[in-house]
């Protein structure tokens, strides 16, 4: 057996401080872990089906779009973290939501369904690495940096609907907003409203890009706020004049998609057209035909002619799944080198079933709960993005 070393806890920690460290504790599920993993065992399909149908309408099944096949089949809704928050907040009298995607999402469902309602993760490790990317002690740090120089009342805390709900309760208690990829425009438009400047969690990318490239600023308006070193890697200077100042976190699956990846697609297939998640890189944003939501890629896919061909910078589950519900044209991963999403993987079929299974013994499971107060401040946050212009009518009134 070999041993491996492992640095000092009083080292590893002065070199966080220093800016010269990381902190795997909130930066997990970063690797890459190449093509999709197997299918559960065929005769798990019988079992989930059969404790599904015994619990009847007291269940609800959600399934986000970057889930296996195998898990999706049994969903009773699919689509984006906050669809399917929704679609929970819209089923009252469901008494246990199963919620098959990760763990912020999850507590998204429990902030805006009932109190009666109870929400099940059916693995508890299926995290998010940008969620994780935000703790509340590192956000509440910068915020003390702002008020030190004098520019916290000015800036306006945005966050991400991919973040925990302490970052959400956080951003409550603030007077800032949630957004999704679909309204960080409207959301950013609001928040300059309110302030002068935003901080924008925790994905670097998606604050990025929307502000370049929808709302007119430019690249030397944003600056880059490391938590893991002193006011954020960052001088008073360049907090003060900032406009936006953008959170060290990104998505690791869409973080990997590169301009090099862009030109070879465009070299290797010839009148392809490139599709891409704002959560991408800025210069792979501005290199793609066109950006959207998970939502928009796949109204997209959908109405784009039989023939065309699609790069699409996306998670691996929802582009096969797309390639294959659309076997007219020719959808491909953007990347030669495939990674799907590891942590959103982890619920599969014998997880699902286990879940369920346990349901029907009168077990509750992996039951994911936010504290009252984090739910109030992070319901604020979530209220005020319901209120923005163009947005869709709220969800029903919860806890």
């Amino acid at each position: 057996m070999t041993s491996t070393w492992v640095e000092p806890a009083n080292t590893a920690t002065a070199l966080l401080l220093l800016g010269r460290g990381s902190d795997p504790s909130t930066e997990r599920g970063v690797e890459c872990p190449g093509d999709l993993p197997a299918p559960s065992d065929q005769g798990l399909v019988a079992r989930a089906a059969a404790a599904k149908a015994a619990l009847g309408s007291k269940v609800f099944v959600l399934g986000h779009h970057y889930q296996r096949d195998e898990v999706i089949q049994f969903a009773d809704v699919t689509g984006d973290s906050f669809k399917l928050a929704r679609e929970a907040a819209a089923r009252p009298d469901a008494e246990y939501i199963v919620f098959c995607g990760v763990h912020f999402m999850a507590e998204s469902a429990d902030i805006l369904t009932t109190d009666a309602q109870k929400v099940i993760l059916p693995d508890l490790a299926a995290g998010c690495s940008m969620a994780d990317m935000a703790v509340l002690g590192q956000v509440e740090a910068a915020w003390d940096a702002l008020a030190e120089l004098g520019v916290a009342e000015q800036t306006v805390p945005v966050t991400y609907m991919n973040s925990s709900a302490d970052i959400k309760g956080f951003v409550g208690r603030h007077g800032g907003v949630v957004c999704t990829s679909s309204n960080a425009k409207r959301a950013l438009d609001w928040a300059f409203e309110q302030g002068s400047k935003v901080l924008f969690l925790p994905d670097q990318h998606l604050g990025r890009n929307t502000a370049v490239l929808e709302m007119g600023y430019s690249l030397d308006d944003c600056v880059l706020y490391d938590p893991h070193k002193p006011n954020g890697g960052l001088t008073a200077e360049q907090l003060r004049d900032a406009k936006m100042i953008l959170w060290r976190g990104h998505c690791s699956v869409h973080g990997r998609f590169t301009l090099d990846s862009v030109n070879d697609v465009r070299e290797r297939v010839p009148g392809v057209n490139v599709l891409v998640h704002p959560e991408c890189r800025h210069e792979v944003v501005t290199a793609a035909d066109q950006v959207g939501s998970t939502e928009f890629i796949i109204k997209t896919i959908e109405a784009a002619p039989a023939g065309s061909a699609w790069a699409v910078g996306t998670e691996l589950n929802l582009v096969r799944r797309l390639a294959l519900a659309h076997p007219d044209k020719q959808i491909m991963f953007l990347d030669k080198a495939v990674c799907y999403c590891s942590t959103m993987n982890r619920i599969d079929l014998p997880h699902l079933v286990w879940a369920l299974e346990e349901l029907v013994a009168g077990r509750v499971v992996n039951q994911i709960t936010v504290d009252a107060a984090t739910a109030h401040h992070a319901r604020v946050a979530l209220d005020q993005m319901l209120a923005l212009p163009g947005a869709d009518t709220p969800p029903p009134t919860a806890n």
